[in-house]
């Protein structure tokens, strides 16, 4: 990969929670040679020492955590205890965009840049807002900070997120960019909508094909 892109790009490394503390510094020693940005989500989100440990294990490569995060009080003793050095908030998994201008503010106070995370079902669109509040009235910065993108799902969206040269466009319509089209909410709602009746039809046959089969035998 890193001679795919060349020395000059980010490669930024994710290992979704897999390894422990130990586990996680040794292979950080072995990846450290494809000079990685930072790895997300070495161990489990609940261990804040374990962060710690990490970081200073593998630095200077940076340690990113946050889309399993929960609250502001988590995040501020990740801060605290310079167990992160990328802050990945979500816009779902924290208690709305109070908790959010929370996590912001601490974040801005420790000197810590904001990477959201997205790209689940509606989550660039709402992190794309929280990402212009924090250049906009916290940090004024653009240093170090990214926003993820998955290019996917957005077609549910009255207000789609935009991509301009591999960068948000900032949204013009009023609100949050939450609303999904009227025909997405009927054609997927729970149970009766088209896709779930698909689906039950095809279980349905499923079952009556098996049972049939069965009774030949």
């Amino acid at each position: 990969m890193r001679a795919e892109i060349g020395p000059e790009r980010i490669l930024a490394v994710d290992a979704n929670q897999r390894w422990g503390v130990a586990e996680a510094i040794a292979w950080m020693d072995r990846l450290r040679e494809f000079d990685p940005y930072w790895i997300e989500e070495p161990t489990s989100p609940d261990d804040i020492l374990g962060h710690a440990a990490i970081a200073r294990g593998v630095a200077p490569i940076r340690v990113a955590t946050g889309e399993h995060v929960h609250n502001r009080v988590m995040f501020k003793q990740l801060l605290q205890a310079d167990a992160i050095a990328v802050c990945q908030i979500d816009a779902c998994r924290l208690g709305g965009v109070n908790e959010v201008l929370a996590v912001l503010l601490l974040a801005a106070e420790f000197g810590v840049p904001v990477c959201p995370h997205a790209g689940g079902v509606g989550l660039c669109e709402l992190v794309q807002h929280l990402s212009i509040i924090d250049y906009v009235c916290v940090s004024g910065s653009l240093d170090g900070r990214m926003i993820e993108y998955v290019d996917h799902l957005h077609e549910h969206f009255v207000d789609p997120v935009r991509i301009r040269d591999a960068r948000y466009v900032v949204p013009t319509r009023a609100g949050y960019s939450a609303e999904i089209l009227p025909e997405s909410l009927r054609r997927f709602r729970f149970p009766d909508g088209e896709e779930w009746r698909a689906i039950a039809g095809e279980v349905n046959a499923a079952v009556v094909s098996s049972a049939a089969a069965g009774a030949t035998r």
